[in-house]
């Protein structure tokens, strides 16, 4: 019968001996992770030495010295401009957004009398320009700035395209330069100059880098389309506007504190020629915006006419530009030739441009009055078509072209013009009398009938948005008053009617 018997007990010095070479197995284990640590201790050490070596040498955005090789300029400003402000030789700046892209260096220096160096960011914000102008002006060398000031800039949030700006880049502190030497983006954008250089040829001289004037389509059928667009687009931009007072605090942050900074440099600013249709859109679709800037424009002249240093310049209500489509891309951006003449009318200090207290309002007026007056033409052309009645201004609510003529609301046209106005819903025919004279028109028919006599129409009668519309210059004409048209500007051409 077997026996239960009890499982021998390992004696003391047994146990310790299992102890012992369970110790002399794990030594091993530390000693292969202690020295694997330090390995990759000693290889990120390496790594970061390296990383900043090569960012130092090679340095491709020439944030710590000019290029040693032959430099290819990226063209995202942004991480550019911080080295072309720090380590290269000018003496005046050209600041703003894409609407000052197009200025040839070498043109402004002439206009002003310097060195210029274009410092432009498309899409910025006046933050970041801010931290761009103080940059530059911290070398010591500017004498001149060259600034153009866009309202839809005149804020402290992100920028039109959404990217972060690199303010790393423009401080004096070292200890932050970790994402330059630690990231891809700054070879990123050399390979995206060096590949801009291969396939344009841009890149490598900086009288043309970020210049767009000779890559894009400029014309009036590309304008119009984006008005078009842009009338849908933006109908509800106006819910989104910054406050007033919100804009007023952002350029006496970001622009009037950098002028008053700087008492022994030159500012020379100025309000970019938009194509009249941009001003349109704002007017129509976003009041609150187009209310704003007209208030702006004046405001901050009042600010920067206090300082002697600064002179204010304003290009918007330029006729010759703003209403010639062909100069523009789309509602906003025009050729290089505007650029060069907005460069060389602010060096000669011309007074049709200089904004002084004298004549703001008249600007602002001038602007205002093209803006409610534009009309589109049947071949695209835009004209400014204000209308006088003996003398007094007459503002429609409505205007369209027709055939070498103007449809605008029949109620307001038959109130400026003192006549009776009757319309027949059923019929769909209007008359309209003044003194002997008794016009009838229909919708639809292509003739009208005149104290009685059929007689055939340039222009018919439409309904338009549910109000009835009528050729202003027929209608005037068959009532017995006198209607000139003479040429004012090239795009502006009055309707001048009297008794």
């Amino acid at each position: 019968m077997p026996t239960n018997m009890p499982a021998p007990q390992p004696s003391r010095s047994t146990a310790g001996d299992h102890r012992a070479r369970a110790r002399l197995r794990r030594h091993p284990a530390r000693k292969t992770a202690k020295r694997m640590v330090v390995a990759a201790g000693a290889f990120a050490i390496a790594f970061s030495v390296l990383a900043v070596f090569l960012s130092w040498v090679i340095d491709p955005l020439q944030l710590y010295h000019k290029s040693w090789y032959s430099p290819v300029y990226s063209s995202e400003e942004r991480y550019q401009n911080a080295g072309l402000a720090r380590h290269y030789e000018y003496d005046t700046i050209i600041l703003g957004t894409s609407m000052t892209e197009n200025f040839l260096p070498s043109v402004v220096g002439r206009a002003l009398g310097g060195n210029a160096m274009k410092l432009s960011l498309r899409g910025s914000t006046v933050p970041e320009q801010y931290e761009t102008a103080n940059l530059a002006l911290s070398t010591g060398q500017v004498k001149t700035v060259l600034w153009g000031i866009d309202y839809f800039a005149l804020r402290a949030g992100k920028n039109e395209l959404g990217d972060e700006f690199p303010s790393y880049m423009y401080d004096s502190a070292y200890w932050n330069d970790y994402k330059y030497w630690f990231s891809i983006t700054p070879y990123e954008k050399l390979g995206h100059g060096i590949m801009k250089l291969a396939v344009k040829g841009e890149g490598g001289d900086l009288e043309r880098l970020n210049n767009w004037s000779r890559w894009v389509k400029f014309g009036r059928k590309e304008v119009l389309a984006d008005y078009r667009k842009a009338r849908q687009q933006e109908a509800y931009y106006g819910t989104n506007e910054d406050p007033l007072v919100d804009v007023q605090w952002a350029f006496d942050k970001y622009v009037l504190s950098v002028v008053k900074s700087h008492p022994n440099v030159q500012f020379r600013l100025y309000y970019p020629p938009y194509s009249i249709l941009r001003h349109a859109v704002w007017h129509e679709n976003n009041p609150v915006r187009y209310g704003n800037q007209m208030v702006m424009r004046k405001w901050m002249f009042e600010q920067l006419s206090k300082l002697p240093n600064a002179a204010v310049y304003d290009f918007q209500g330029e006729s010759r530009w703003t209403f010639d489509l062909d100069q523009y891309k789309d509602l906003s951006h025009h050729r290089e030739e505007v650029n060069t003449a907005i460069a060389e009318a602010i060096g000669r200090n011309d007074s049709a441009y200089r904004v002084t207290d004298q004549n703001i309002d008249k600007l602002n007026e001038k602007l205002e009055q093209q803006v409610s007056t534009y009309v589109i033409m049947d071949d695209g052309k835009v004209l400014a078509i204000p209308v006088k009645v003996n003398g007094t201004q007459v503002p429609f609510t409505a205007r369209s072209a027709a055939n070498g003529d103007m449809l605008v609301p029949a109620k307001e046209a038959s109130a400026a013009l003192k006549a009776v106005l009757v319309w027949d819903a059923n019929s769909k025919v209007m008359t309209v009398a003044k003194g002997k004279n008794v016009l009838k028109m229909a919708i639809g028919k292509s003739y009208v009938e005149r104290n009685g006599r059929k007689m055939e129409a340039q222009s018919q009668i439409k309904l338009i948005d549910n109000r009835l519309q009528i050729p202003l210059i027929f209608v005037s004409e068959q009532l017995g008053f006198q209607v000139e048209q003479p040429a004012v500007e090239p795009a502006i051409t009055p309707i001048l009617i009297n008794d």
